[in-house]
């Protein structure tokens, strides 16, 4: 009798021990394994009509951001691009898009009801976005002027994330020995995003120069 309770209890607790641990962790901290390697090339065609490499962009800090025109999240990360783009449009910046599981004629009107002159590329079948291991958006990529992706993020990009990681790269010659030792947001980790409808009025936004 006593050797029947112990047997069930020998393979029930790792069980809850395995589910405990499950329920501590954040489901909206997701490891990256890219951060320090070369980033992936693509070649594909853009909203304007043409086609575009990310090899292309070699010599310059790319900001490759993940989007969709229904992610609601995308809203509010845009301004930060915006401001970004015209604050380091003298230096060796590019911000670069890539349009996820959405049709390239939404995307189009996104851009054009809330500004951004930064290209965007088409992903029909999501196999930059399956190289990237992106699971939602939006996601993005700080890829060094070499072409090593130093961090990603995952959720809206903040001015302060914004900031620290494309002077960071600017400064530096080889994204693959950066590291966020000494950040506020560690490496390959940030806060969570959400998949939600688009159904959201459409706002221009503000005016203004200055940092993001």
């Amino acid at each position: 009798m006593f050797k029947k309770i112990l047997i069930p209890a020998a393979v029930t607790l790792p069980v809850v021990a395995l589910l405990y641990y499950g329920m501590q962790r954040d489901v909206r901290t997701i490891e990256s394994p890219l951060p320090g390697r070369m980033a992936f090339d693509f070649t594909a065609p853009t909203l304007a009509g043409d086609t575009l490499s990310l090899s292309d962009l070699e010599g310059q800090v790319v900001v490759l951001n993940f989007w969709a025109s229904w992610c609601i999240a995308c809203i509010d990360e845009h301004r930060v691009f915006i401001e970004a783009d015209r604050y380091y449009a003298d230096q060796d910046f590019q911000m670069l898009g890539v349009v996820y599981q959405d049709s390239p004629e939404n995307a189009r009107r996104w851009m054009r009801q809330r500004g951004g002159e930064w290209p965007s590329v088409i992903d029909p079948n999501s196999r930059i976005a399956i190289d990237y291991g992106v699971y939602g958006v939006p996601e993005t990529y700080f890829i060094s002027k070499d072409g090593y992706i130093a961090y990603k993020h995952i959720g809206p990009v903040t001015p302060q994330v914004m900031v620290k990681w494309v002077d960071r790269l600017l400064a530096e010659d080889r994204g693959a020995e950066l590291t966020a030792t000494d950040g506020d947001v560690p490496e390959g980790r940030s806060q969570g995003h959400v998949r939600q409808a688009p159904d959201v009025p459409v706002t221009t936004p503000e005016s203004g120069g200055g940092r993001p």
